[in-house]
């Protein structure tokens, strides 16, 4: 059973993800705050965090970027009512995983979770499906049963941190530091050039899964084969 933590300043908005999550089975924790929801996680952490932006003591923002920092395999969902792309890019900027905005579908927060904790698994394997590809990071190699893709270490690293977490929006600066590196010393247009060799070499297997640009976001990888 997975366990969540839900942190926003809303008793009863709190109450009533709380609900929702723990008819679907999940163990739910609640906290007031980010100071209040860091001391939960140092009791015992959570397998995701359900988060708000504007809260009292410690916000959004600042819950996030410790939370990233101190658990950095930890699924995040901010659910906020700021929808502007500015907060949005803001909030992947600080390490969230998902945006999810006020008011929404109940259905819709279950979905999100269930994608998130369904991605974070796939992360933690070492092998990865794309519909009838298979990505194996042991051996680096790309392989439909039929016909093997052989790939420059960083395209292989690239394709695998997209294919881990399917559906969800990387920032250039974040596929730079996942892939080549905090000191890596050249441009975002690094990421552009090796996104547009994925999308060339495998132009084959768009029915399978395709590399999308998230305009003013970045890059994510949609599976089109389910």
């Amino acid at each position: 059973m997975a366990s969540i933590l839900v942190v926003d300043d809303d008793a009863n908005l709190r109450e009533m993800m709380a609900v929702l999550l723990r008819r679907e089975g999940f163990a739910v924790r609640e906290a007031d705050n980010g100071r209040e929801a860091l001391e939960e996680m140092e009791r015992s952490p959570a397998d995701l965090v359900v988060l708000d932006i504007m809260m009292p003591v410690m916000d959004g923002w600042e819950l996030c970027r410790e939370l990233r920092r101190l658990y950095a395999d930890l699924p995040l969902l901010m659910v906020t009512a700021k929808s502007e792309t500015s907060q949005k890019v803001k909030g992947f900027g600080l390490g969230t995983d998902d945006y999810l905005v006020k008011p929404f579908d109940p259905q819709e927060l279950i979905v999100r979770v269930k994608a998130l904790l369904r991605r974070y698994k796939i992360a933690a394997e070492k092998m990865i499906r794309l519909g009838r590809l298979r990505l194996d990071k042991l051996k680096r190699s790309v392989t439909d049963g039929t016909k093997t893709w052989t790939l420059p270490l960083k395209e292989f690293d690239l394709l695998y941190q997209l294919a881990s977490y399917p559906g969800q929006i990387f920032m250039r600066d974040q596929l730079i530091e996942a892939v080549w590196g905090i000191d890596h010393d050249g441009d975002e247009r690094t990421v552009d050039v090796h996104i547009k060799r994925l999308r060339e070499r495998f132009e084959e297997c768009t029915d399978q899964f395709r590399i999308a640009t998230v305009r003013g976001l970045g890059y994510r990888l949609e599976l089109t084969g389910e």
